[in-house]
């Protein structure tokens, strides 16, 4: 496909040759023009497919010529290029039927996005066009999706790309000559992002990709999915060669579009047959594009995790509490940060365990926000949705965002319907102490957070609660010390040290007066319910 550049300032000219590669778009640049009537009679003998002209130039205009070229090439595509001073003349010419218009001081990036969008139309012209064409196409789209994407098709039905392979000397071999030149076919899925995010621009980038990448992957099979594309390629048998192969691509490709690659590799196939097993394990590894931040992995980079962590410790369960009661969103992004980032960081961590732990500080954020509103007696108050992390978040600061973004709201939400108003001290105090560490309860610190006298505030909570400080304190460690022994493996030792007691003798005896069973018998019985409720199941 050739494109003809026709201007009268020769900076303007030669700066549009020189700044584009237009040969890696898949585009021929023949020599600019320097005038209307210079390219009307070129056109009829080098016969552009795309003519990018500026609209005010000596002699006959831009609009002119655009009328008269397409009298010469009927289906030429035109792009006007204007000051912004010939704002009114680029939208006559767009009336006119002139394809698109760029202002001078575009970017290089936007002038490829315009351009490719005139060879999408007409190679999208040529197609409707060519019905023979067309259904070939189609029918090889059905053979790759059969083939490579299901993987269960005759071998008749094999696609083109797949029954010969280039060899060493630039020539094609037969099937039966496979793997003869230690060549695999690399089956991997990319994306790519930096022309805008909507779904219109990502197509239109991965078509400019895929352009780029069938003149620098000669023999390779291309297949678009939903904002990523399949590619099927025969490469180096040697994965650290492949490897550097995909790099070396990946940086053309980036530099040329000024864009962003993505990429997954699967296990590498040295047989057709085995192609889908290749597309199957980059599908598995392209999953992973929410954890990975590297551009290319490969499937030998994921398939040993095992899971990392999927709820929450004590330890950062209280300290979110302690966050969501004082209202501290500052404090609140850099734990969620802190605790994602903690995930990702874990080799073992996989997309099943990263999501379960996540949505476990969703969870840890409705218990403690159901805790404040029983202690303050608000039940009704306030109720979050129920969340759960979307299965595709992008990066996995998509994920982190995400979940930021609920546990904020759970936050103003208390704040802003039950945390404020005319809550009287003990009110405030009780929700205090449901999101203080445990062991770290004290009259004393409990005033200073209500800015009452401690004899004050002991006195005012048994007038209004009937009961003592130290009794409701009681109850919420023991309450609190249910829950690690119903969830945790700690010893009845270390749950009596988190909750607050050293002497597990003494919290032993005062577990049982509360619940009427010892710490160790709390957790057989607790055993026994949940195996009866899975029986059941």
């Amino acid at each position: 496909m050739k494109i003809m550049i026709v201007d009268d300032e020769v900076i303007i000219r030669t700066g549009l040759a020189s700044v584009i590669a237009w040969k890696e778009l898949g585009l021929t640049l023949l020599p600019p023009a320097a005038s209307a009537e210079e390219a009307l009679a070129r056109i009829p003998e080098e016969k552009p497919q795309i003519l990018m002209t500026d609209i005010r130039m000596k002699g006959k205009s831009g609009l002119q010529l655009a009328e008269e070229a397409r009298e010469l090439a009927p289906g030429l595509e035109v792009i006007i290029l204007s000051g912004y001073g010939d704002f009114s003349y680029a939208q006559q010419a767009l009336r006119q039927g002139v394809c698109d218009y760029l202002l001078k001081t575009s970017k290089p990036e936007d002038i490829i996005r315009t351009v490719m969008q005139a060879k999408r139309r007409l190679l999208e012209r040529w197609a409707e066009e060519s019905r023979a064409g067309q259904r070939l196409r189609e029918e090889q789209k059905q053979r790759f999706h059969q083939w490579v994407i299901e993987g269960n098709a005759p071998f008749e039905t094999i696609p083109d790309f797949l029954r010969a392979r280039p060899l060493r000397n630039g020539e094609y071999g037969e099937y039966g000559e496979y793997g003869e030149h230690g060549e695999v076919w690399q089956a991997m899925i990319l994306t790519a992002e930096g022309w805008g995010g909507a779904e219109s621009s990502l197509s239109l980038l991965l078509f400019a990709v895929q352009n780029m990448l069938e003149d620098l992957v000669p023999g390779a099979g291309f297949y678009a999915q939903r904002g990523r594309m399949v590619c099927v390629a025969p490469m180096s048998a040697n994965r650290g060669r492949r490897m550097k192969q995909l790099a070396g691509w990946t940086d053309w490709v980036e530099r040329q579009l000024k864009c962003t690659l993505r990429l997954a590799t699967g296990e590498p196939a040295d047989l057709p047959e085995r192609v889908h097993h290749s597309y199957a394990t980059a599908s598995i590894a392209f999953r992973y594009h929410t954890l990975i931040p590297e551009r290319i992995w490969d499937y030998g980079d994921i398939v040993h995790r095992r899971g990392g962590k999927t709820v929450l410790t004590p330890e950062e369960e209280t300290e979110l509490g302690a966050l969501l009661l004082d209202q501290d969103a500052v404090g609140l992004k850099a734990w969620t940060h802190c605790v994602v980032e903690e995930l990702i960081r874990d080799p073992d961590c996989t997309l099943e365990s990263l999501r379960a732990c996540v949505q476990s500080a969703a969870l840890a954020a409705h218990r403690w926000l159901a805790r404040t509103l029983r202690a303050i007696g608000r039940e009704d108050e306030f109720r979050p949705d129920p969340w759960t992390p979307g299965e595709e978040t992008g990066p996995w600061t998509g994920i982190r965002d995400e979940l930021f973004r609920h546990l904020h709201g759970v936050m103003q939400g208390y704040h802003g319907r039950a945390g404020e108003g005319q809550r009287s001290h003990v009110e405030r105090a009780k929700a205090f102490i449901e999101s203080c560490p445990a062991q770290e309860i004290s009259l004393q610190q409990v005033a200073n957070h209500v800015h009452l006298h401690p004899g004050h505030l002991s006195e005012l909570f048994k007038k209004e609660t009937g009961s003592t400080f130290s009794d409701f304190v009681t109850a919420v460690r023991i309450r609190k010390a249910e829950q690690l022994l119903a969830v945790t493996p700690a010893k009845v030792s270390e749950v009596a040290w988190m909750i607050g007691y050293e002497d597990v003798k003494y919290f032993s005896r005062l577990f049982k007066k509360y619940t009427g069973k010892t710490p160790s018998e709390y957790r057989e019985w607790g055993d026994s319910q949940y195996a009866q409720a899975e029986r059941r199941i």
